[in-house]
């Protein structure tokens, strides 16, 4: 194949001679680096310019590729894209160019959406059926909306997808069942199957491969290595795209030429796309400083978020460092495990102090919600109507107070202030979602809510996906309506309130999915220009949104949040480590799939577990089943590890949520290995000390990985690249500059050797050496044999 280079060429490029007052407005019309425009198949695609200029009104022009058309709304706020002709014929990269009344311009990359129509049909077989519905991973199981239409008996309805695997049923006549003409179906993991779509889908071995070779040339120029050759690079240093002259494409590298002001500017970053004619590769995230590929992670801070790697914990679930602020709610409906156990800010505190953290390996604390909760019980809506209490803070009453019972206001701040000492980000577990029933908001201002009783007569509780932006969670927690912009403007006003008097470093958005994005687009622009832009601080969000792919990636954005947590990964990763049949090609499509939505080097949360769902370590160790109710089950009988099996498990999965990339996330006691059902048997009372010989051992083996993330740019920014995937094992590698790191994983019950070869382009492969074991290394080829249910990390 030819290999050539199409290269967008800026409209000017005053740029390269900005004076100092440009400078500083390109620093404030635009707040961090612009995220992707995606195109929408066969139809506009509206851009929020508010989304990314903190005045849209400074827009003077936009400009795209010559086959994409381009509408500017008269107020500056939007700008409407289309094909001109086939939207077929689109390049699955382009740049929208935008020029501000300071002369200024701006470039935000435009990628074409891969999704491509996808039959669903059934045939009735003369049958008579009133409604044929889709359910499953394409629309979050919600059926309510996917209606396939009957011609000449048979049901169908065309999808646009993203290529795939989508498991799903059929729902005739309000009966789910499997699809009868498909062969093809999955374990679901709680006792039953589903049919599976398989959609479209590219050669991964056929795409583009490029990463970074060389830190920086005599001449200022960066080498980007290329594989599989290239049709089109884009180039980006900051929200400036590198013009064609600055790029000059061999045939297997590409040498970059940066602007004059990346050699005078501290901190930057320098992204690069690329695709063929079989589809876009990985991208590159490089880290600059004063213009050069920074090398070394000590020089790296704490508003780096992607070294960040958090630790999430249930305050009143985890220290009790005071015990005069204990205080139980006095009512015998509210069993212990739903009842307060004394945990609190002071005990935080003390764990900072005693390095607990800073051994685990940590620097971002993310606390549940402070804010004050009802002093009393109540009853939770459906069966069996348990009651509980608000010790896990998600029952908003006072929308500013500190919970009495994990503390005061100065033992928060004593909490930020020797948090930040350690060098440590503090991120707040905050609800936008409702408020409690007790709440002066609710009772002085009912028309903020949405109406508990829908016009069908059916009340409006827990209906997650029917009723997705307005159902409340329960009898007692109104949800609130956040199209009126003054309850939004009041919510935002509440959450500024906490990162200011606090000095908190982010947010950790609840039930995000169940809020509308005008709320978090609000939101995230007042924090631009009240927090972000005067105190030149940077501020982390991240979201909690289950769903599927692209409806957690509608959150995220330069409007919006930074990162979502990627449940969808963690589910299959679950799987795959918990139960041995799983195959890893199945985790290895998952994270392809996350790449493909939110980019090769997003900021999504890889987590270990929450407190939302049972214990991991409970269903790879087969004490709790997949297919049964675990909510029952941690009322109903005592759950513990009784397979010493799941602590390996269990650090199969610790090492893989640290050596991929995106931001590791450890839920409480999940460095140890407690167990526990679902909702409250998984938020049970934090252990430090007594520890077995297995908790002491998986707790140090984390600690060695998130040590061997936080010190090594490989794991931090280099690319990913796999290098072996069958059933039983899966090996890949991740490589930026010189620095090389190999991970193996054996899921078997019995030992295996593993030899692999390395491709040439990763040149320092004698200088690899194994963490956990030992291997051999000869010229291009590592030789080991992993023991049952173990890995090996190996680093240059």
């Amino acid at each position: 194949m030819k290999k050539h280079l199409f290269i967008i060429v800026a409209l000017c490029t005053v740029w390269h001679t900005a004076s100092a007052q440009n400078k500083q407005a390109q620093t404030t019309e635009i707040v961090g680096l612009a995220t992707p425009i995606v195109l929408q198949p066969n139809a506009l695609t509206e851009v929020s310019l508010d989304d990314y200029f903190i005045d849209p009104t400074a827009v003077v022009l936009v400009k795209a590729n010559d086959l994409l058309k381009t509408k500017l709304s008269p107020d500056k706020t939007k700008v409407v894209l289309g094909a001109k002709d086939k939207y077929d014929k689109l390049p699955l990269l382009s740049v929208l160019h935008i020029i501000t009344k300071t002369k200024n311009e701006y470039a935000i990359l435009v990628k074409k959406s891969l999704k491509i129509p996808y039959t669903f049909s059934f045939d009735a077989k003369g049958k008579t059926y009133n409604t044929v519905q889709v359910a499953g991973q394409i629309n979050d199981w919600n059926p309510k909306n996917t209606n396939l239409t009957q011609k000449n008996g048979v049901w169908q309805i065309d999808i646009p997808l993203e290529p795939g695997n989508y498991q799903y049923q059929l729902v005739v006549d309000g009966k789910w069942m499997l699809d009868p003409a498909k062969t093809d179906s999955v374990d679901n993991n709680i006792g039953g199957y589903n049919s599976l779509a398989k959609v479209g889908g590219t050669n991964r071995q056929k795409l583009p491969q490029i990463y970074l070779k060389t830190p920086l040339n005599s001449n200022k120029t960066i080498n980007i290595e290329v594989q599989n050759g290239i049709e089109h690079l884009i180039a980006f240093w900051q929200n400036q795209s590198l013009p064609n002259s600055n790029i000059k494409l061999r045939d297997i590298s590409t040498t970059l030429t940066l602007p004059n002001e990346a050699f005078t500017t501290p901190r930057s970053v320098l992204r690069v796309y690329a695709y063929n004619k079989e589809g876009m590769g990985n991208d590159l995230y490089i880290p600059l400083a004063y213009g050069v590929p920074i090398t070394d992670p000590k020089t790296l801070t704490r508003q780096d978020h992607h070294t960040q790697i958090m630790y999430f914990m249930m305050v009143d679930r985890f220290a009790d460092g005071n015990k005069n602020n204990n205080q139980t709610v006095k009512d015998p409906r509210v069993l212990p495990q739903a009842n307060y156990y004394g945990g609190d800010l002071t005990g935080v505190t003390q764990k900072i102090d005693d390095n607990y953290f800073d051994n685990l390996g940590v620097n971002t604390l993310w606390v549940s919600p402070l804010v004050q909760n009802p002093e009393g019980a109540y009853q939770e809506y459906p069966e069996p109507k348990r009651y509980y209490s608000g010790y896990h803070g998600y029952w908003p009453v006072k929308l500013t107070k500190v919970d009495h019972r994990f503390g005061t206001d100065t033992e928060l701040k004593q909490l930020v202030q020797q948090a930040h000492h350690k060098n440590m980000n503090v991120l707040l577990d905050f609800v936008s979602n409702h408020v409690h029933e007790e709440s002066e908001v609710w009772k002085q201002h009912p028309d903020w809510f949405s109406p508990l009783v829908l016009p069908d007569g059916r009340k409006n509780i827990r209906l997650w996906d029917e009723e997705r932006l307005t159902t409340w969670f329960d009898t007692f927690l109104p949800s609130i309506d956040h199209n009126q912009p003054q309850v939004s403007n009041m919510l935002v006003d509440t959450t500024l309130y906490w990162l200011n008097t606090y000095d908190l470093d982010g947010f950790r958005h609840d039930a995000v999915k169940h809020i509308h994005n005008i709320f978090w687009q609000m939101l995230t622009k007042r924090l631009k220009t009240e927090v972000m832009i005067p105190q030149n601080k940077s501020v982390y969000q991240i979201g909690e949104t289950f769903g599927s792919r692209e409806l957690i990636g509608s959150y995220v954005g330069s409007g919006q949040l930074d990162a979502q947590f990627d449940f969808n990964l963690y589910f299959d990763a679950r799987s795959v480590f918990a139960i041995d049949a799983e195959p890893f090609t199945k985790l290895d499509n998952s994270i392809a799939e996350t790449f493909n939505y939110y980019g090769c080097h997003s900021l999504m949360g890889n987590i270990t577990g929450n407190h939302d769902m049972a214990r991991f370590i409970s269903l790879a160790s087969g004490d709790l089943k997949f297919n049964e109710d675990p909510k029952a089950a941690g009322w109903t009988r005592n759950i513990e590890v009784t397979n010493l099996i799941g602590y390996k498990k269990l650090s199969l999965l610790h090492c893989f949520i640290t050596t991929i990339p995106g931001v590791p996330v450890i839920y409480y006691g999940d460095e140890i290995g407690i167990p526990g059902a679902d909702d409250p048997d998984n938020r049970r009372m934090m252990r430090f000390d007594n520890l077995k010989p297995e908790e002491t051992a998986l707790k140090q083996n984390l600690s060695k990985l998130t040590h061997l993330r936080r010190n090594n740019m490989a794991l931090l920014y280099g690319d990913f690249v796999p290098l072996l995937v069958d059933d039983k094992t899966y090996c890949y590698a991740r490589n930026y500059l010189d620095k090389t790191v190999v991970v193996m994983y054996n899921k078997s019950d019995k030992p295996k050797s593993i030899s692999l070869t390395l491709p040439a382009r990763y040149t320092n492969i004698k200088k690899l050496k194994a963490q956990f074991g030992k291997a051999k290394i000869k010229k291009q080829t590592i030789t080991l044999t992993l023991p049952p249910y173990s890995y090996e990390v190996l680093v240059n």
